[in-house]
């Protein structure tokens, strides 16, 4: 059976930081530690704002542009984080209520480091097209940790996406996805750690870049395609530099990933990143344009799709929630003192 995306929906945090900021505090040149990294700010979650605020607003605008879909056809919700606020206790249901699709649904919380929405959206195909569901919703989203003055700390930031897999109605056709998956420890948080660790330089080509390349050239070989084949590319981006790099060891230009490269604007949604470029991406879609897309999650593996725009694309009510150019415009800049206390980093004492 056809399976792909019949709505997506994005929610990122209005508030930034800039790593100038970040560095004053910490003696270090936050403008050239930005430029190194090519992020210019990040978003910053607001107090009452969480993985299960982040993911429920995606989803809402995910419903909101597909009003003849009936939630209660929706058989399955997976929420990929690395930050859901609860150790047991799942997000999914939180959101499946919040769009009344309870109770006869599946629902689960996913974790693989930044890759558990795309993970996700591999789940609901499956049950989608093995005609188990009807609906399968699969979110990405995070409120990425880093600690103090580590490097992490200038590119952990906020936001995810919302898309709902199906078979009727699909504006975009997801034509086939496969995984590149190897025991890559370059990226992890012990249970009770409040802020990972990384590998440093490790974290580059034997993870990120051997596991996007891989996975990517396993598409272009099952596809029979090259990147002069898409009219868009989106790869995981934990900053600017890496997806810019990796896109052009593939073949694509800089106008193929313009859409998609968010980066450099909201810093490193984790589990969000790829889900929010990919909505960017639809948000300025034609019928036919063709697109590549590859996750990355640490630990570590990839997941590559081939994706076709479909004509339903031209009847999709986009207008009926906001899109990201919306979202991202007018945000609200933060000094670390309240970046810090909206993040939890200090506490008022009792």
């Amino acid at each position: 059976m056809e399976t792909g995306i019949v709505s997506y929906g994005a929610y990122v945090p209005r508030y930034r930081i800039k790593p100038e900021e970040i560095g004053r505090i910490w003696g270090v040149d936050g403008k050239a530690m930005g430029k190194g990294l090519m992020i210019n700010q990040k978003s910053v979650p607001s107090p009452d704002e969480d993985v299960v605020t982040i993911a429920t607003e995606a989803a809402r605008y995910m419903m909101a542009r597909v009003p003849e879909v009936d939630p209660g056809d929706i058989g399955a919700i997976y929420v990929g984080s690395e930050s859901h606020p609860y150790a047991v206790k799942p997000t999914a249901t939180i959101v499946a209520e919040s769009i009344d699709a309870t109770p006869a649904m599946t629902a689960a919380d996913m974790e693989f480091a930044c890759k558990a929405g795309t993970a996700g959206i591999q789940a609901c195909m499956g049950l989608v097209g093995s005609g188990m569901i009807r609906y399968g919703v699969a979110i990405g989203a995070d409120t990425s940790q880093g600690a103090p003055g580590d490097a992490l700390e200038y590119s952990a930031s906020a936001g995810g996406a919302a898309y709902l897999i199906g078979s009727e109605n699909v504006i975009a056709r997801i034509n086939k996805t496969l995984s590149f998956t190897t025991d890559t420890p370059d990226f992890w948080r012990r249970e009770g750690q409040p802020y990972p660790l990384h590998g440093g330089r490790f974290t580059g080509e034997p993870a990120y870049f051997r596991h996007i390349t891989s996975a990517a050239k396993m598409m272009f070989d099952a596809m029979g395609t090259t990147a002069a084949d898409y009219e868009h590319a989106v790869f995981h981006q934990p900053n600017g530099k890496f997806p810019t790099r990796v896109s052009k060891q593939l073949g694509f230009s800089p106008e193929q990933i313009q859409y998609g490269l968010l980066t450099p604007d909201i810093g490193n949604t984790y589990s969000g990143a790829v889900p929010l470029g990919l909505a960017n991406v639809l948000d300025h879609a034609e019928p036919g344009d063709r697109i590549f897309v590859t996750s990355y999650g640490s630990g570590a593996g990839s997941d590559a799709f081939d994706i076709t725009v479909t004509d339903a694309i031209k009847d999709y009510k986009r207008d009926r929630a906001p899109v990201l150019e919306s979202i991202l415009a007018n945000p609200v800049y933060v000094d670390y003192g309240t970046y810090a206390k909206y993040k939890g980093k200090i506490v008022m004492p009792e």
